[in-house]
């Protein structure tokens, strides 16, 4: 049995997939990750826990696996950096976390130039992208000026640390040099420009290099076999690809730590209004496809913080179950920005709120409300994307965790106005298994996995379209008022 790869390196989590050439899982291992919090604002895991997370995930499914491995795809957490050394392969910083604040002070400093730097790169200045991350690292650790006078410093995002590890070259791809914001859209590799305003040396990053394709070899002495390398991106845009949308017109969202809607616009390079994001999806071929992204940094965050920290349930999986006992809210709201408020506010500074409560409110109330203030704020991005790409919305393609809370789904069907489907495998993982496909002509194209890859459920708003502007213009004064508290 010929076998394929998926590797998905998230934010909470590994997660190593085997999958057969008809996408259908055989085998599957996980191992969680660690964030710290040193201070406020600021997020890290170790790259040392993170590089062995994926060695024995990976190791795990290789162990008598009924086959050959033909084809490895790795997808990474997007803007999360580090700095290592060239010679040692030694992290010489923790993993800057994409949820990180730090270098909101190199940010305040270059607010003369946002204008031209949004221009070239697409990318408002907010410290979920990579660029500020770096240039803080290379201002304020003392183990990376030391390493850059020697000559032998490495910077980059977790994929090209680990490919520089696991012997796949230190390189990174181009779905994740568009999320730096150290590259100017529509043109390939790291902008000089943009690097120079940002005080990031060019020499000290990652080859950027295509989406697919034979793309070295990664190898480890505690794993069986060595796996060629035929897919690298970005979580999201390999979840894109798992969850089918491949061509233009198609919307997803993963629900994992935060929730992130990409909807696939073709080869055009985007120019989208209203908060969104322009971002590459994937290069395959020489071929260059775009999506347009909006972010919702808190979600599985904000329900594992409410049960970790206010006892709500005894984990985020049984917050579900305790919100459907709940008919409404009771007028209680959950504004979920541990990491700030993304699209399409950008309101980096803002902080979670839970307001509405009364002698009345019970915990089955702020857990509801809870799920209803993800489900809302990613209606705020998909009724940007309808009023950025002037087309409907005819379903919204969803994934991850919450998603297998009934509730969830219609939580949201509802307040899209849309209905909401779901496929019976992790699109993250599954969508790098899918590129690595292609990557190693297993597949012909993403079009063909994306016939593998079905939905099997399908929710239908049960609310009409007055209820659905009413409750969205509360939310959004709900969100206005909130934000200003910070």
């Amino acid at each position: 049995m010929r076998l394929l790869l998926g590797v998905d390196e998230g934010t909470t989590a590994v997660k190593a997939t085997l999958f057969d050439e008809r996408l259908r899982p055989v085998r599957e291992a996980r191992r969680d990750k660690v964030s710290r919090h040193p201070l406020p604002g600021r997020v890290e895991q170790d790259g040392e826990e993170v590089l062995e997370a994926v060695v024995a995930a990976v190791g795990e499914v290789l162990e008598q696996a009924p086959g050959e491995v033909v084809a490895c795809g790795l997808d990474h957490q997007g803007e999360s950096v580090l700095a290592w050394d060239a010679e040692s392969g030694s992290p010489l910083t923790p993993i800057v976390v994409w949820q990180d604040k730090r270098s909101q002070e190199i940010l305040d400093r270059l607010a003369a130039d946002e204008e031209p730097i949004r221009a070239r790169s697409g990318l408002p200045l907010d410290p979920y992208f990579s660029a500020g991350k770096l240039t803080w690292l290379l201002e304020h650790d003392e183990a990376v000026a030391h390493a850059r006078a020697a000559g032998t410093l490495r910077m980059g995002t977790v994929d090209s640390f680990l490919c520089d590890r696991l012997g796949a070259g230190f390189a990174t791809d181009a779905s994740t040099v568009s999320r730096t914001q150290l590259q100017a859209l529509g043109t390939p590799g790291f902008d000089p420009w943009l690097c120079e305003r940002f005080g990031v040396p060019e020499d000290v990053l990652p080859q950027v290099r295509a989406t697919v394709g034979e793309l070295g070899v990664m190898c480890h002495d505690r794993w069986p076999v060595e796996l060629p390398l035929c897919a690298q991106a970005v979580d999201q845009q390999a979840a894109l690809a798992g969850a089918g949308c491949v061509v233009p017109g198609r919307i997803k969202a993963t629900y994992g730590t935060g929730v992130f809607i990409l909807a696939h616009v073709g080869e055009g390079v985007p120019r989208p209004a209203g908060g969104l994001l322009p971002t590459v999806a994937w290069e395959i071929a020489g071929r260059t496809e775009y999506a347009i992204d909006g972010g919702v940094f808190a979600a599985g965050a904000m329900l594992d913080w409410l049960c970790r920290e206010l006892g709500l349930a005894e984990s985020a999986a049984a917050l579900g179950p305790l919100a459907a006992t709940a008919d409404d809210s009771a007028g209680a709201r959950v504004l979920p920005a541990l990491a700030g408020i993304g699209a399409p506010w950008w309101r980096p500074a803002a902080q979670a709120v839970i307001a509405g409560l009364n002698g009345g409110t019970t915990s089955a109330h702020v857990a509801r409300a809870a799920l209803e203030g993800i489900a809302w704020r990613v209606a705020d991005v998909v009724e940007a994307i309808r009023e950025s790409v002037g087309v409907g919305v005819d379903a919204l393609r969803v994934d991850g965790g919450l998603t297998n809370e009934p509730l969830m789904l219609q939580l949201q069907a509802d307040a899209i106005g849309a209905p909401v489907e779901a496929g019976s495998a992790d699109a993250t993982v599954a969508g790098a298994a899918a590129l690595a496909a292609v990557g190693a002509g297993v597949l012909g194209s993403l079009v063909e996995a994306a016939e593998l890859l079905p939905v099997d459920r399908r929710v239908e708003p049960r609310r009409d379209q007055h209820w659905r502007s009413c409750e969205h213009s509360r939310w959004r004064t709900f969100v206005e008022k909130a934000a200003d508290l910070a």
